[in-house]
């Protein structure tokens, strides 16, 4: 295929560059470039929707009758690409990425009416009910029960590993309202508002010492009918279509070159095992033109997609293969931010993400121990060993793949 931008393609570039350069703060700036996960804090998150809001471009992939820009698929892999590059926090996907295209293609026209423009003004900040204590990759057999209440479902049980739930006012989950001969089936898609009576939000820290994740309790919390998202007891099939949004709606490449970026900028100013330049080191510098070959390699993966997909042609493999291949670079990545942190990567800095700058650390009177740069890596480290795990394990990516292949 042609890779190449066209002409108009460049235009568009430079148009966005333009209103990186007017709009972003410096605030917004250091929150997305200090970003130890692939979440930004949610008031910066929130800040930065609104001034897209403005502009009308908080949401690429929706249908232009529904808010979205009416870009391309080259158009939003540019947007991605430059966005990233300035250093700009992303949109939470709960909402816009996730719930929806949930909404947009299976809800009901009140429900697009109501949900979407709240969900494009950042006026709702959502979160997801997935996973249970008893039900992560084997998603079907989640018992967060919804009993029938004549206009209403009462829904009772517990949820965990919700992304933001802490700062979230709607949620979209997945409860049990029967039971069958198949897990699958039974299983229902419910907007709920996070300030119902019932619910209560306990935090999760992270490896790295983050609040991001949470518990969610719900004791029979009472939710309308009316925000059944798609039919009663046909939820799963919902949440299959909205995992394909969540697992293939990112192009990695963009994020993971700038990183290598980060690193050999990073390694050219720090000493190596010889006294030289830890850049120059054979080894070192090996493992990262290895690792931006792969990238390079990715790109081209993700550039026949987008190929295919603007021919009508998407393989239902593809997000899996794309979400396997992006989280294992990440992580190699990271990997390769810990050696070039050296000795430093051994402390614990979480001052290191904070956009204000340099907190004065216990263990350092001036500051941090070493640049923040090397202060970072340690977080990221630890933040991405569950990217291959969140969307859906990378082992269940394999195993889904191999049904496609009928093996």
């Amino acid at each position: 295929m042609d890779i190449a931008w066209s002409a108009d393609e460049l235009a568009f570039c430079e148009e966005v560059r333009q209103f990186l350069a007017d709009t972003l703060t410096d605030e917004l700036r250091a929150s997305g470039s200090r970003m130890t996960s692939v979440y930004a804090d949610p008031g910066k998150a929130l800040a930065w929707q609104r001034i897209l809001h403005a502009k009308g471009w908080v949401a690429p992939a929706w249908p232009v009758e529904h808010g979205g820009t009416g870009w391309t698929l080259a158009q939003r892999y540019i947007w991605q690409r430059e966005r990233i590059a300035a250093g700009a926090p992303p949109v939470s996907p709960m909402g816009v990425q996730m719930c929806g295209p949930a909404i947009i293609g299976h809800g009901s026209d009140e429900q697009k009416a109501y949900f979407l423009p709240r969900m494009l003004s950042g006026e709702h900040f959502w979160c997801q009910g997935y996973s249970e204590p008893g039900s992560g990759s084997d998603l079907a057999s989640l018992q967060c029960r919804a009993e029938d209440a004549g206009d209403h479902l009462v829904v009772t049980g517990q949820k965990l590993w919700s992304t933001h739930a802490h700062a979230a006012n709607w949620g979209f989950f997945l409860v049990r309202t029967a039971t069958g001969d198949r897990p699958q089936k039974g299983i229902t898609f419910l907007l709920i508002d996070m300030t119902s009576l019932g619910i209560t939000v306990v935090p999760t820290v992270s490896p790295a010492g983050e609040n991001i994740q949470n518990e969610i309790f719900l004791d029979g919390v009472r939710v309308p009918k009316a925000n059944v998202v798609g039919r009663i007891g046909d939820g799963w099939t919902v949440a299959k279509y909205l995992l394909e949004f969540e697992r293939g709606g990112v192009a990695y490449a963009p994020g993971l070159q700038i990183d290598l970026d980060e690193i050999e900028r990073f390694a050219g100013e720090v000493p190596g095992d010889d006294g030289g330049r830890l850049i120059d080191d054979a080894a070192f510098s090996d493992a990262v033109a290895q690792a931006r070959i792969d990238v390079m390699a990715l790109e081209i993966f993700e550039f026949r997609a987008m190929g295919d997909a603007g021919a009508g042609r998407f393989p239902h493999a593809v997000p899996s293969l794309m979400k396997i291949r992006g989280t294992e670079l990440q992580q190699r990545i990271t990997e390769l931010h810990m050696l070039a942190a050296g000795r430093y990567a051994a402390a614990y800095q979480p001052q290191a993400g904070v956009s204000g700058g340099p907190v004065r650390f216990p263990h350092a009177a001036d500051g941090f121990a070493g640049p923040r740069e090397a202060a970072l890596a340690p977080m990221r480290y630890v933040s991405e060993r569950a990217a291959s795990i969140y969307a859906g394990t990378n082992e269940i990516q394999r195993n889904i793949i191999a049904k496609i292949l009928g093996l």
